[in-house]
């Protein structure tokens, strides 16, 4: 008997200690393991907000930076096409300068041609003139003479077509000068038309060089301008993604801070239906100090000085039915000061209602009553603002389980 005894009182001291070494999130303060889950909860739900956002932000960015790809391929496509159409336009005013070149060599040649053709048509008038004038200056029957001169007939008619033919050749040949020398005009004034128009190419290709260049110019200025804005959009889109991964990561560790707290919570909801199965004191075996009233009163109000008398009573019983239990401190003030239990107590706040007595007089009342043994709860000793998952006794703000 005396070892069972003994080894109840080991089993409730090392009870004790595990208690005040992992105190009980699900406690009567705001702060407690559940208002914790639900604000990691919350907080965790606005970093996926935020990194939907983000996500969203990086979507037009990846849209933003593809168009402004496709768009600077496109333009780098007929920059391309420019340098062909420039390279080619070069190219061909090579081929005209090279034929205004030997155009001008013609030119040259028909000119030598045409003063050698006057000078030919020149020296044939010349030598027609010089035979003209020897008739002319010979006695007017010179040619009569030579003519019956001759010895027979066949002589006269040799004599006479020797005349004839001298007479048509000299006229032949001036005629074939001159026709000569209108050949070479006229092929000189066709050259020069001809040198003319290439000339005209020349100019229009030079045009059309300074506009093809004007164009590479201008596109050759956009696609730097979209190199630029895509190095800009490109850097944003690294920024958005460094966000996203910042996020996923902490949204991971909300995750996992999540699941730590939750596991602590079932951890202190075992240790809370531990405590309700324990073992218990009756309130006639509790010994109260004089301070008990005064400090369950001032406690009661700062947990539910607000709430209808039913609430206040709550909180008493809540407060007694932890001095009767064998899993935590066996008088009021050990109870109530007990590390991370109340947050009143934690905080500061229970000890300036002390110094003012800030208790009212139901205050009070609810007080005598539970440390009386009255109470509206049952068993429970937890309470807190209720939440989703949360089942208990509601009473005013607060659920008591």
């Amino acid at each position: 008997m005396k070892k069972s005894l003994l080894n109840a009182v080991s089993f409730i001291a090392v009870l004790s200690l595990f208690v005040n070494t992992f105190p009980l999130a699900v406690h009567a303060s705001p702060s407690s393991l559940l208002d914790q889950i639900n604000a990691a909860e919350k907080e965790k739900q606005q970093v996926e907000e935020q990194k939907e956002q983000a996500e969203g932000a990086k979507n037009e960015k990846q849209n933003e930076l593809n168009q402004l790809t496709f768009q600077q391929g496109t333009l780098k496509a007929q920059l391309n096409s420019f340098n062909a159409d420039l390279q080619a336009e070069n190219e061909k005013y090579e081929e005209i300068l090279d034929e205004i070149s030997d155009k001008k060599e013609e030119i040259e040649l028909k000119k030598a041609e045409l003063v050698e053709a006057k000078e030919t048509e020149k020296d044939q008038y010349e030598t027609m003139k010089k035979r003209l004038q020897y008739i002319y200056e010979q006695p007017q029957n010179a040619y009569l003479d030579m003519i019956l001169s001759s010895k027979d007939f066949s002589t006269f008619l040799n004599i006479t077509d020797y005349i004839f033919m001298i007479s048509e050749y000299d006229n032949g040949m001036l005629e074939d000068y001159k026709q000569i020398t209108l050949d070479v005009e006229a092929k000189e004034k066709e050259l020069e038309t001809e040198l003319s128009d290439l000339e005209a190419l020349e100019d229009l290709s030079v045009q059309e060089q300074a506009r093809i260049t004007e164009l590479i110019n201008t596109t050759n200025t956009f696609v730097n301008e979209y190199s630029a804005q895509i190095s800009d959009t490109s850097s944003e889109l690294a920024e958005i993604e460094k966000e996203i991964a910042e996020k996923e990561a902490q949204i991971k560790a909300q995750e996992e801070d999540i699941e730590a707290l939750k596991a602590k919570y079932e951890e202190e909801l075992k240790l809370s239906q531990l405590a309700a199965n324990s073992s218990k004191r009756d309130i006639s075996e509790i010994s109260f100090s004089d301070n008990d009233r005064y400090l369950l009163a001032n406690l009661i109000y700062c947990e539910a000085g607000g709430e209808p008398y039913e609430g206040q009573l709550a909180v008493g019983a809540v407060v007694m039915n932890r001095v009767m239990s064998s899993c935590y401190p066996d008088t009021v003030y050990g109870v109530i000061y007990q590390r991370s239990q109340f947050s009143p107590a934690g905080s500061g706040r229970l000890d300036l209602a002390l110094a003012k007595n800030s208790a009212t007089a139901s205050c009070y009342q609810a007080a005598d009553e539970a440390m009386s043994g009255v109470t509206n709860v049952g068993s429970c000793v937890y309470f807190r603002t209720p939440v989703p998952g949360l089942n208990g006794i509601q009473i005013g703000n607060h659920i008591f389980y």
